[in-house]
């Protein structure tokens, strides 16, 4: 596949452009932000195109316009896309995974939690990206749709908890659409269990209806915990379909490709 420039989509883009709620709302991120990629299967007139951010990949247009190895970009990802695709994905991959996934849109005040004594929550700020750099690996995800923690810090897009210069959660708008805006968040592993996430959250939804936009949240079915958190933030479930997480290259497409 050819990349663009996320700032020069190609004319098939415009069928994400749809100011849907969700992992959709990626592409629309992509275009505001400048992070992320677009992608085609040819430089004029494409017949297949995708968009890449944040480990999410959106696909469309004619699966019989692209060979297996020219979807390579899309490994590692999590993959929305018609079901048309998903045999020329199935052997693109060594494996390609059904992930259901279910989206929320934000409907219902939500249940503002009692700070803990010492801890503050409060809008992010550019200088915050070091706190965010620092925190544990395992909660690098939170800024990846941002490239990186500088870029989220500076978007002022999301609300921290802090106790003593240290994040202990976090909540950011991770896609930014034109309607609405999909929302991630983290909690550091010591400091679960005591609603940090919540106040966050519900700074950030208040935030985002303050642009006139609406919230979304998009979640595993099996990630118990992250349903209950946005049903306690005020989220509604609107509908559940099926993503596919791609694995490594298939070994038979790295050999058709070298061939």
């Amino acid at each position: 596949m050819i990349p663009h420039p996320p700032h020069q989509p190609p004319a098939p883009a415009r069928v994400f452009l749809s100011g849907t709620p969700g992992t959709r709302a990626l592409a629309e991120h992509v275009l505001a932000t400048g992070h992320g990629q677009w992608w085609t299967d040819r430089a004029r007139e494409p017949r297949v195109v995708a968009v890449t951010c944040g480990g999410h990949a959106l696909l469309a247009g004619d699966p019989s316009a692209v060979t297996p190895d020219e979807l390579a970009p899309l490994a590692g990802h999590h993959i929305e896309t018609p079901s048309r695709f998903v045999p020329v994905l199935g052997a693109a991959f060594e494996q390609l995974v059904p992930w259901e996934h279910m989206l929320y849109v934000h409907r219902a005040p939500a249940v503002t939690p009692r700070v803990p004594w010492g801890v503050t929550v409060r809008r992010l700020a550019p200088e915050d990206a070091p706190a965010l750099a620092a925190l544990d690996p395992a909660l690098a995800w939170i800024h990846d749709s941002w490239e990186g923690p500088a870029a989220l810090a500076a978007s002022g897009l999301g609300w921290i908890a802090t106790r003593r210069g240290g994040v202990l959660a976090v909540a950011c708008s991770r896609f930014l659409g034109s309607r609405y805006e999909d929302v991630a968040c983290a909690t550091a592993p010591d400091e679960r269990g005591r609603h940090l996430a919540l106040a966050c959250v519900a700074r950030l939804t208040a935030d985002i209806a303050a642009r006139g936009h609406r919230a979304g949240w998009s979640c595993s079915r099996d990630n118990r915990p992250s349903r209950l958190l946005a049903w306690t933030a005020g989220f509604r479930l609107t509908h559940e379909h099926v993503h596919h997480v791609a694995g490594p290259v298939s070994r038979a497409s790295k050999l058709a490709e070298a061939a």
